[in-house]
């Protein structure tokens, strides 16, 4: 896999660390507080600050790849010059194709929140995560320069509100809601620490974007560890919030957060909750969009794509072939929800196996390409730990990275009959 020239670097630290934040603080933060509280009580409060300092080394991992390998291919690039193009091009592929799911479930979660909010049925949901997902689309397609300032914007506004609701909610804190602390002894810590992973994934959407990154060997790193320090302290307020107001439980624990602003902004609440879901669910579909669309121009770019996806808009150098790629796969998605032969919850865990292998593959990379350095290996080898730990619980999920597999190879059998294949070895 070549490395490809075709984007301008124009992007900043600030903006850099918002799109960091925006790919990782998304809709888990809506629902995940309250479910972990629920499953571990106040003892869950230890699986978040366990879990922020394990996934530190993961998004440290593809910050040092993405210093030393800046690429529009990002993981897929890495297991490349770790491995072999095939290898890289798969891994490319379970990305990609693991947000042609996640960023229309993002949108109908952010539309879902906002239309229970306003009291709006399934069509207006539809439709607003339509919008989402062409906000989505156009800003990536007028250039990641454009893209970064929005997502400055969504994450700036998003930040502050939850700044203003956790803060509000401190005088409701009860010191008796800590007591019993582990009801459901340690194992439920283990549980609850296995759920919260999902709150942490997103590093490797903005390894897509770090060729247009003004320095990469600087604020890769950098813009990582201000993120996550950031995230980490929103996490785990809430989280802190959530169990000192005690607002979770039964039909409470996976909006509880919405719970928390209603009761913070009063009458009103209810709106501000879902216009904030909204907002939370805009700065990842953002992210994740950009990233994917860029990647697809990767693989097309080393023929482990069609050809027609590596058109480019004239005006912005952006890829339109992957966008236009992504809105089909999209709309196809959001019919097929539309009819209901798949609910929302099976939705969301698709994509799960191919997300996590993303991440196994950009660590085991990282075991290799940073053998140079004794603190980047030990980091990418309990980053690769922790993910193995957490692919055992994938279940029926793992069909989706298969299936994809199978068309992987058939594709790449007829290409290598018809042209061949090119890519470093």
């Amino acid at each position: 896999m070549q490395n490809s020239t075709k984007f301008k670097a124009t992007l900043k630290l600030p903006q850099i660390v918002a799109l960091y934040i925006g790919a990782v603080l998304g809709s888990g933060i809506l629902i995940i507080p309250g479910i972990a509280a629920d499953v571990a009580g106040p003892a869950s409060l230890l699986a978040w600050g366990v879990m922020i300092v394990l996934v530190l080394p993961m998004a440290l991992t593809i910050g040092l790849l993405s210093a030393k390998y800046p690429n529009a291919g990002g993981v897929s690039y890495f297991v490349t010059k770790a491995f072999n193009a095939e290898i890289g091009s798969l891994i490319g592929w379970y990305f990609t194709m693991a947000v042609v799911i996640g960023a229309p479930v993002l949108a109908l979660t952010g539309a879902g929140y906002l239309c229970v909010a306003l009291g709006l049925g399934d069509t207006p949901r539809l439709i607003i995560s339509i919008g989402i997902l062409f906000v989505g689309l156009l800003a990536n397609y007028f250039g990641i320069k454009i893209t970064g300032q929005i997502q400055i914007a969504v994450v700036l506004t998003t930040l502050a509100v939850l700044i203003v609701t956790i803060a509000g909610s401190f005088s409701k804190i009860n010191v008796e809601n800590l007591s019993p602390f582990m009801p459901n002894g340690w194992v439920s810590v283990g549980f609850a620490s296995t759920t919260l992973f999902w709150c942490f994934i997103g590093w490797e959407a903005v390894a897509n974007m770090s060729e247009e990154f003004e320095d990469p060997r600087r604020d890769a790193i950098k813009g990582t560890i201000i993120a996550a320090i950031i995230v980490g302290i929103i996490y785990f307020l809430t989280a802190f919030v959530v169990v000192g107001t005690h607002s979770y439980g039964p039909n409470i624990s996976d909006a509880s957060l919405v719970y928390i602003i209603k009761g913070t902004f009063g009458t009103f609440g209810a709106v501000i909750a879902g216009f904030v879901a909204l907002f939370i669910c805009v700065a990842p579909a953002i992210a994740y969009i950009g990233a994917a669309a860029r990647l697809v121009y990767s693989l097309a770019e080393n023929g482990y794509a069609p050809k027609p996806l590596l058109r480019l808009s004239r005006k912005y150098q952006t890829p339109v072939g992957g966008l236009f790629f992504l809105a089909l796969c999209f709309a196809v998605l959001l019919i097929v929800f539309s009819t209901r032969i798949i609910s929302m919850a099976t939705l969301i865990q698709i994509p799960n196996a191919a997300f996590i292998i993303t991440y196994l593959g950009a660590c085991a990379a990282g075991i290799k390409l940073l053998k140079d350095s004794k603190v980047g290996v030990i980091i990418s080898s309990i980053s690769f730990a922790l993910s193995a730990m957490v692919f055992l619980f994938v279940k029926w999920t793992v069909l989706y990275p298969l299936i994809i597999t199978l068309i992987w190879f058939f594709y790449l059998s007829l290409s290598k009959k018809s042209s061949g294949i090119k890519g470093e070895r």
